[in-house]
């Protein structure tokens, strides 16, 4: 079933979802622990709308393929077209914040990586982009004070906040929007902070954003 964008009363997004446009490497100790080098402009990728579903419903990546890594993110909702938007264009843009997770094939990746291929297929799969429902931005505090956590199996994984971002939000919507025109309905994931690692099969997920939103998913065995 396709994604539908919605906000946390329930009320539906008037656009459907289109690209979800990705960052890379935006918390320096995220890109110190997979030992990559941290990067001085935004590393950007693209997830197609196939890969999206609901955090509501039960997560059921392809374990067969090899691991599956979890990364937890901010999700931001655009509600205006921007090309070349200014930081302060791209800031009005941004109709709700929710949470996501980046699921990777991690092993697919190393692989890829290793021949100096293209990695979208770890990243792109369906089933790859679990996504919450949408805070209103009115409900969110500013950026910096942002933060986002994820539990598995009741135990702390990873912990984010907007100020330790190295591309904040509206200079990073901005910078995507000189390379990809976007579109209500996009949706952009912001990077994942450090404590990623493999995804459990039966595992049972606890993300929690500033503002109130806080949602539970299970992971099939």
């Amino acid at each position: 079933m396709r994604f539908v964008p919605r906000f946390t009363d329930g009320q539906e997004f008037p656009h459907s979802l289109g690209k979800i446009v990705c960052i890379g490497r935006n918390y320096a100790d995220h890109a110190k622990e997979l030992d990559n080098p941290i990067p001085t402009e935004p590393l950007l990728f693209i997830k197609p709308a196939t890969s999206a579903v609901s955090l509501d419903e039960p997560l059921d990546p392809p374990f067969s393929r090899g691991e599956v890594h979890y990364e937890a993110e901010l999700a931001l909702l655009i509600g205006e077209t921007l090309s070349h938007a200014t930081a302060d264009e791209a800031e009005r843009a941004i109709v709700g914040i929710g949470l996501a997770l980046d699921l990777t094939l991690r092993d697919v990746q190393t692989r890829l990586k290793e021949k100096g291929h293209p990695w979208e297929i770890s990243k792109s799969f369906d089933g790859a982009c679990p996504l919450s429902a949408f805070l209103p931005l009115s409900r969110a505090p500013n950026w910096n004070a942002l933060t986002f956590e994820l539990e598995i199996d009741g135990e702390l994984r990873q912990h984010g906040e907007g100020s330790d971002m190295l591309f904040p939000v509206p200079t990073l919507v901005a910078e995507m929007s000189r390379h990809f025109t976007l579109e209500p309905g996009d949706v952009i994931i912001t990077g994942t902070p450090e404590g990623v690692g493999e995804l459990p099969r039966g595992a049972k997920l606890r993300m929690t954003l500033t503002g109130g939103l806080e949602v539970t998913a299970q992971v099939v065995e």
